[in-house]
């Protein structure tokens, strides 16, 4: 029961690496933050007077109000695929700022997970190719048993265990858009489009053979909506939605299995 809680926990931290690097990573590693590489377009933006949709602000500028409305907002849904060095994480949550998230993540081929989490609680439901996965090593009957016990089948946490801290840490928006307050980005405008039926300015960044987009909502507030980061190797997305609305972390019902109670 431990090494299936602690899988929750390594999945879920995997899944905050995936989207705090797309908003700020380090200069040269290709993240869409990235500086380097394409600085002087930058520079170069930063002094043009543009028409359209935010007149007279550059891209590195149009970015920073982006990045600013997208963190004020107390709720989101994040949906999208990243790389991590065990594969690609997809993932599909609703977060907000006082804690609770409702969605679910799945690392490539190798299963799925649901997760709830309220202000105290952490409920999550293993399918069984990923509590399999989760096995590999261990004697095919503790495997078999996992399995007949938890597949498709939510249990429930303490939202304070030393197990599920990091699960907790993942599903407060504050904690998971923090690093994109530090975004050093030198994009450049692009042409207008529409994301999901949002009318949205695309801005571009190149680090190497590397492209990145940002597309940026031109009605209302200024919201990121999605970044896509094209690359032979690791190619990735995600989108943003829902801002401001309500999460539904409602407690599923029906029988719920209690690990502590389980765990003595």
């Amino acid at each position: 029961m431990r090494r299936t809680t602690l899988a929750a926990v390594c999945l879920a931290a995997a899944a905050t690496v995936g989207l705090t690097a797309c908003g700020s990573e380090s200069a040269g590693s290709g993240g869409a933050g990235s500086s380097k590489g394409s600085s002087d377009a930058g520079k170069s933006d930063a002094g043009k007077k543009e028409a359209g949709p935010f007149p007279g602000l550059s891209g590195p500028e149009i970015v920073d109000k982006a990045v600013k409305a997208t963190t004020d907002a107390s709720s989101l849904t994040v949906q999208g695929k990243v790389p991590d060095e065990d594969g690609t994480i997809e993932l599909d949550m609703a977060f907000d700022t006082k804690g609770r998230c409702a969605g679910s993540m799945a690392m490539g081929g190798e299963g799925s997970l649901d997760l709830i989490t309220t202000k105290s609680t952490v409920y999550m439901k293993y399918d069984e190719k990923f509590l399999r996965a989760q096995g590999k090593g261990e004697p095919a009957a503790e495997t078999d048993a996992a399995v007949n016990m938890l597949a498709d089948k939510w249990v429930k946490t303490s939202a304070t265990g030393a197990d599920t801290k990091e699960i907790a840490e993942f599903c407060d928006l504050d904690v998971l858009l923090a690093d994109f307050k530090d975004v050093d980005s030198a994009a450049s405008r692009g042409k207008t489009t529409t994301v999901d039926g949002t009318p949205a300015l695309t801005l571009t960044e190149r680090d190497g053979k590397d492209r990145h987009t940002l597309y940026v909502a031109t009605e209302g507030k200024p919201y990121l909506l999605k970044i896509v980061n094209e690359s032979a190797k690791t190619p990735e997305f995600l989108s943003f939605s829902d801002f401001d609305k309500p999460v539904d972390a409602t407690p599923p019902k029906g029988d719920v299995m209690d690990i502590d109670k389980l765990a003595g």
